[in-house]
């Protein structure tokens, strides 16, 4: 059962208690989603089948139009908000009406879409006025999902004019926090900001967000997962994978150009090798092309992983080269573009790590292929130096950063007030303790300066502010 503002017993402001709401007769503007809701249905019928819309949004659009759709009011009585275009109204008395009224938020949204786009370019009906060669893709967590199937649809079926419609719905359920929920208010989870304030770079995040979309149910945010997935995966994987090979063509063995690797590379040792990673790189395309954001990361990672793997099958070191120079030339230049595959298939989740990989592979972008050949940077390719794309996350930030994302700005300043108390109370003890045995806190004997020797005078001293302001504590990589 819907219930009105009206509908409330004995309604009155939280901030004070004494103030009443008072009910005042209003006109408002209305989207007559009822009278669409047919024209709603069939679009959405098609355009959720052939776009392959989540299960989430298509379920919770079907229950809207099976209740059945009512005019909805697209303005509100604000001061804030985008006014009413009035040279619309032919009658003065409307004009005067809403002049004082703004649009609802959701309904100027949606709206925002097509405007920002004609903001940007004179050519913007190219994009929103073209359904046959335009498709229009969109990202939300499930609470946004009528305003974009229902509302929006309806506005643009309204005019009468071909639209460019939605055409894939990719929607999520919600992110928790460690078992919890994220809350601003209370000072509960980490927010973007905060995530900036810890120093780990931004692909990081992105990665460990991506792996755990909540696509198809609710997911966590946990700390200790967090940091494994960084240093067991990103680093351990992606990051040992790529500076293993750069290091190595780097090294005096090629001085950093990619040898001359034809002679064995269509040797049928490597079929195998090649054939595991089409397999995953067709995976990959499968996943991007339906959307599933989660699997693709999943299937690029398990391409850096087939590296690792055939590394390590063919003993990739210094010893292969000079014992075996043509098969390790071939395992390099094999190696050096599984990377270059890599930086394409990584683009769209860590785009900071594969502009680095390119720097270092001194390699434009590579348009992603449906076969990978293994050749796409040729011998006698000069490379670029080796850098770090990740570097270790000490497992003890983890109990940091819980502490830190765990309450409100006051309980955190509680918890320092207590800690500082409990310690002024322990140095009050010790004080105590110091005064009964016959000497002061800190005062040495006689006979321990005669050994130690005596302490420096304590002159002049900045304060360790001063002293570390722009010192900058460091993990040091070991990728």
């Amino acid at each position: 059962m819907d219930y009105e503002p009206l509908d409330l017993v004995n309604p009155r402001c939280k901030v004070d208690p004494d103030t009443r709401p008072v009910a005042r007769e209003t006109r408002h503007i209305h989207l007559k989603l009822d009278k669409l809701q047919p024209s709603i249905e069939d679009w959405f019928e098609e355009a959720s089948k052939k776009g392959g819309w989540s299960k989430n949004g298509r379920i919770i659009t079907e229950s809207w139009l099976k209740q059945g759709l009512r005019d909805r009011g697209i303005t509100r009585d604000l001061k804030w908000g985008t006014p009413i275009p009035l040279d619309v109204f032919s009658e003065e008395s409307d004009k005067e009406i809403y002049g004082y009224k703004v649009f609802y938020v959701w309904f100027d949204a949606c709206i925002g879409y097509v405007s920002i786009t004609a903001n940007y370019t004179a050519e913007w009906e190219k994009w929103w006025y073209d359904p046959e060669n335009v498709q229009l893709y969109q990202f939300m967590g499930k609470d946004n999902v009528p305003f974009h199937t229902v509302i929006f649809p309806g506005s643009q079926i309204g005019t009468g004019d071909r639209w460019t419609m939605l055409h894939h719905l990719s929607t999520t359920e919600y992110l928790n926090y460690e078992n919890g929920k994220f809350s601003k208010s209370r000072g509960v989870g980490v927010f973007g900001n905060n995530a900036k304030d810890t120093g780990v770079p931004a692909d990081v995040w992105r990665y460990y967000l991506l792996k755990n979309r909540p696509e198809t149910g609710d997911s966590q945010f946990e700390w200790k997962y967090f940091i494994e997935q960084n240093n067991s995966e990103l680093l351990a994987k992606l990051g040992n994978f790529v500076n293993r090979v750069i290091k190595l063509v780097n090294s005096k063995i090629y001085n950093s150009i990619i040898p001359d690797y034809t002679a064995m590379h269509s040797r049928s040792i490597f079929d195998k090798a090649k054939a595991e990673i089409n397999q995953h790189l067709k995976q990959y395309l499968e996943d991007m092309e339906s959307v599933s954001l989660k699997a693709g990361i999943l299937s690029a990672m398990q391409i850096a992983q087939a590296g690792n793997n055939f590394l390590q099958s063919n003993g990739f070191d210094n010893k292969l080269a000079a014992n075996e120079p043509e098969k390790a030339a071939a395992v390099t230049g094999i190696a050096i573009n599984i990377i270059y595959l890599c930086a394409s298939i990584f683009e769209p989740y860590l785009p900071a790590t594969s502009r680095s990989i390119l720097k270092q592979l001194n390699a434009p972008f590579l348009y992603i292929p449906d076969h990978w050949t293994a050749d796409d940077i040729k011998p006698g390719h000069q490379i670029g130096n080796a850098e770090y794309l990740f570097t270790q996350i000490d497992p003890k930030k983890e109990e940091e950063w819980r502490n830190m994302y765990g309450g409100t700005q006051a309980e955190r300043l509680k918890k320092e007030e207590e800690a500082a108390k409990a310690a002024a109370k322990k140095t009050a003890v010790k004080a105590k303790k110091a005064e009964k045995k016959g000497k002061k806190p800190g005062q040495e004997s006689v006979e321990a300066t005669a050994t130690k020797g005596a302490k420096p005078a304590d002159v002049g001293k900045e304060p360790i502010d001063a002293v570390t302001d722009g010192v900058q504590q460091v993990t040091l990589p070991s990728s």
